[in-house]
């Protein structure tokens, strides 16, 4: 039964031989998922099921072979090698962006890439921006492991720009909107909980589905993020429970997570952006979202004066590059009001108004 609520739509049978093998359908749409539930290439089957393609692998047994050298086998190293370290939802991530493209060029030989190849790629996606510089950041990663592998000399995505763009990614609430939403959701409240657990924890949607009472050890909330669970540099989150938090926990009992359903079940990380969607809607917060709570500590934390170290602790982010960007964005106007404070009835404010002697006007005239 779990097996089935993890792949929706698949299921098994025996062949002939009786080997259990699996199978994908839905509204008349059929397509074979093989026989290895669970694999990297199940996955890949399941994925194009769903998006209803019928994977090349899918259609037999020589079918699935792929040509040594060519983007396809590309793909399937990288996929070994690569997706071990990171969590699930990061892989669909991945495969959302991989796909298209080895589906459209999985044929064509890595050695013969050129740099007006991938110009082209680029090209072609101009009207989804940020997809396209998504697509050239994946297409980078498995050509750095090409050249690892002494399949080409050098990596062609290296001499190709990405696209500008204006957006900052999932909008980041601020004080007022964090007020809004508790005003129309009480205390109490499956949202109320919901916001000041993401908000005071800076967990992911599929993290926080899973906090819970076993999380909290010597007063604190402690987890490990699915996104780096598998990686080495992942690092354990421990946190401090603010008083708005115990607040809220005191408020809404639970048997075995916080944000599970009223009736006992956990809620799914899609379940709980849905949710959320229809939380910060009635609230009327269109631009608000789940993940916006995640930025809003950040900020928070930013604007307080906090280190890009402080809020990787929080965050759980493993390299510098983002939790710096939070404090150069959010930080900049109290960075400005400490920077005028310094100029404002100071020695050195009164210093400037000596100006050096070749400024000062110089008269012949005498009194």
């Amino acid at each position: 039964m779990k097996k089935r609520e993890k792949y929706p739509g698949a299921s098994s049978y025996k062949d002939r031989h009786g080997k259990r093998r699996w199978r994908y359908r839905s509204r008349g749409f059929t397509a074979e998922l093989g026989s290895d539930y669970g694999s990297d290439e199940f996955e890949q089957r399941y994925q194009d099921a769903v998006n209803r393609q019928k994977s090349k692998s899918s259609e037999g047994a020589g079918a699935s072979r792929t040509k040594a050298g060519t983007l396809d086998d590309l793909v399937t190293h990288f996929y070994k090698l690569h997706f071990p370290t990171i969590g699930e939802s990061t892989r669909a991530d991945y495969r959302s962006v991989i796909e298209p493209l080895r589906l459209k060029h999985g044929k064509k030989r890595i050695a013969h890439m050129k740099i007006r190849h991938v110009m082209a790629i680029k090209a072609e996606m101009h009207e989804t921006p940020m997809q396209a510089n998504k697509m050239l950041k994946r297409l980078s990663q498995m050509m750095d492991l090409a050249v690892t592998m002494d399949w080409v000399a050098a990596n062609p995505v290296l001499g190709v720009s990405k696209y500008a763009t204006t957006s900052e990614g999932y909008h980041s609430w601020d004080e007022g909107e964090i007020a809004r939403f508790y005003e129309v959701h009480p205390l109490g409240s499956p949202a109320h909980i919901c916001m000041t657990l993401m908000l005071y924890t800076g967990a992911a949607k599929v993290d926080a589905v899973k906090l819970g009472p076993a999380n909290v050890k010597d007063g604190r909330i402690e987890y490990r993020r699915q996104k780096t669970s598998k990686n080495p540099s992942g690092v354990l989150i421990s946190l401090p429970i603010h008083p708005a938090l115990v607040a809220a926990l005191a408020a809404r009992p639970v048997t075995f997570t916080y944000l599970e359903t009223g009736h006992n079940k956990a809620r799914s990380r899609k379940g709980l952006g849905t949710s959320m969607r229809k939380w910060c809607d009635k609230a009327g917060l269109p631009l608000c979202s789940s993940h916006g709570l995640r930025k809003a500590i950040c900020r928070r934390i930013a604007e307080a004066g906090g280190t890009p170290y402080e809020i990787m602790a929080v965050s759980g982010h493993v390299t510098l590059a983002m939790a710096q960007k939070y404090c150069e964005t959010f930080g900049r106007r109290d960075m400005a009001d400490s920077a005028f404070s310094r100029l404002t009835g100071t020695k050195a404010e009164q210093n400037l108004t000596n100006h050096p002697e070749r400024f000062v006007n110089k008269s012949s005239n005498t009194l």
